[in-house]
């Protein structure tokens, strides 16, 4: 296996094809081979285990993986990077697959668990995308923006709670495992990062329509529930019904409400059609 990437390799590599890492889309590239050591560390993978890894990159990661696991699946949507990332990672250990995480069928993968650095920009969408539709990966272990890792493991009531995070918990625990330094990466981003390990547990009876109500419920968060409601219920009237029979005061506010709280409103709603 080759040595992990450091800065200087991953310059190296970027610059022999002209590729410019994109701020915008949250490009940045772990050189710091602490933190893959540590990423690995906490994932807990065993010897014949299989690992889907999403956002490759030039292989950072990778190479720390196929030290610890028996084949990785390395996904990229970049196809330059791609190719970058064959000539890091040679050996019949690891299959480089090009495409995006949001669009192709993750749930087409033989892995059970996933371990990735996911780019900034769409790490929320990645998650809750594999957590749906993905039930044979009974464990992420993810490092993201340090703001998207706290929704994604709040609980009710706190500031970063959102709808990510009711929707993270119907499939999974989501735990804060570390932060790491924005200086673990080229080019150093603005933002610091954090290591999330979600781990899979069954959904609720009953959550069919769980996401229409929590993006409905958190779409106008200031307002109360009865009337951030009324577009999935069919008026406010509707909703405040809805509301009574879960036993949630239709004046209460989208971020007071736990997981459990709006599976009842959902099912109360879908009752009422």
């Amino acid at each position: 296996m080759s040595s992990l990437l450091g800065g200087a390799r991953v310059r190296e590599l970027l610059r022999s094809s002209d590729i410019r890492p994109s701020r915008a889309l949250g490009q940045s590239f772990v050189v710091d081979p602490n933190t893959i050591a540590r990423i690995v560390r906490l994932a807990e993978i065993g010897p014949s285990e299989e690992i889907l890894e999403i956002g490759a990159g030039l292989g950072s990661l990778t190479l720390g993986l196929l030290g610890a696991a028996e084949r990785v699946v390395a996904l990229e949507k970049d196809e330059r990077l791609a190719a970058l990332l064959l000539e890091v990672v040679e050996g019949g250990r690891v299959e480089v697959v090009v495409g995006d995480a949001l669009k192709v069928d993750l749930g087409s993968f033989d892995a059970t668990k996933s371990v990735s650095n996911l780019p900034y920009s769409v790490a929320a969408r990645v998650v809750l995308k594999v957590l749906a539709e993905a039930p044979r990966i009974e464990e992420l272990t993810v490092m993201v923006q340090k703001e998207v890792g706290e929704r994604l493991a709040a609980s009710p009531g706190t500031r970063v709670y959102g709808a990510s995070s009711v929707l993270v918990a119907a499939h999974a625990d989501a735990t804060i495992l570390g932060r790491v330094s924005r200086r673990a990466f080229w080019p150093v981003p603005n933002v610091d990062s954090v290591v999330v390990r979600l781990r899979r547990r069954p959904v609720p009876a009953g959550a069919g329509n769980l996401g229409d109500v929590v993006r409905a419920a958190f779409s106008q968060r200031r307002k109360s529930l009865r009337n951030s409601l009324a577009s999935v219920a069919g008026g406010t009237e509707a909703a405040v019904a809805a509301l009574t029979e879960a036993g949630v005061a239709p004046q209460a506010r989208a971020e007071e409400l736990g997981l459990a709280e709006f599976v009842s409103v959902g099912r109360a709603l879908e009752a009422r059609r």
